[in-house]
């Protein structure tokens, strides 16, 4: 008799106590955002339902609210998939991104404490060791990381959720993972710069190098090959 784990992402989920439907939510997404399943894997309602020993029912209302943040789609007849966004949807994510980040780092750069900057700092030191051991997964995962720690201080709750959600739509795309290392060594540079000037709470100064930043970020995604199954293509009649 086949393993009923017979997609990546089943064998990723951690069920310790089966029967227990409310971790069946918390376990899909955290799947997802690790980028170890990448866009489109199928999402099988029953044989999720039979790993966590529970009925359809929970699954597909975990399925349904993953599907209002962006990150799981369904098709009548083709059933549950990990998202797959379209190149011109990844770029107008990552603008939305930018936009709430530069929203909140003039007040996090003011209100951040010790113990904030204490955190920056030790992020920061694990981009660094990315860089060192030339660890893409490890550099995709620090690099949210950093630009948590820098945006968390300003204490807009409700900004820091909406862009929360903005990371997690592009999360399983992986793109730091998809690039060169001489382009996450530049972007890090950048990060060492923006760590400065928050330590200095020069907040002109900080966001003048976040616009440098993202704009540089957006170079580097356009680079992204369309030919892995990780982007679909644009829409040619919506680019027009």
């Amino acid at each position: 008799m086949p393993s009923r784990r017979r997609s990546a992402l089943l064998a990723r989920l951690v069920v310790d106590t089966p029967g227990r439907p409310q971790i069946i939510l918390g376990e899909l997404r955290r799947v997802i955002l690790d980028g170890a399943v990448p866009p489109c894997t199928r999402i099988p309602l029953r044989e999720v339902a039979e790993l966590f020993g529970v009925s359809h029912i929970p699954v597909r209302e975990a399925l349904k609210t993953l599907i209002g943040e962006g990150l799981v789609t369904h098709e009548p007849h083709g059933g549950y998939a990990v998202a797959q966004l379209t190149v011109a949807e990844l770029r107008e994510m990552y603008i939305v991104r930018e936009t709430l980040e530069n929203a909140s780092l003039a007040a996090a750069a003011l209100r951040a404490t010790d113990a904030d900057r204490a955190e920056l700092l030790a992020v920061n030191a694990l981009l660094e060791q990315a860089i060192r051991d030339d660890d893409p997964v490890a550099y995709q995962r620090q690099s949210r990381n950093f630009h948590i720690a820098l945006t968390k201080p300003s204490r807009l709750f409700r900004l820091l959720h909406m862009l929360e959600s903005a990371w997690n739509i592009t999360e399983p795309v992986q793109s730091m993972v998809h690039i060169g290392r001489a382009d996450r060594v530049r972007l890090h540079t950048d990060h060492a710069l923006l760590l400065d000037a928050f330590l200095a709470r020069d907040v002109d100064r900080l966001l003048m190098l976040a616009g440098r930043h993202h704009r540089r970020l957006a170079g580097v995604i356009a680079t992204l090959p369309t030919d892995t199954g990780l982007l679909a293509p644009e829409d040619i009649s919506a680019a027009q």
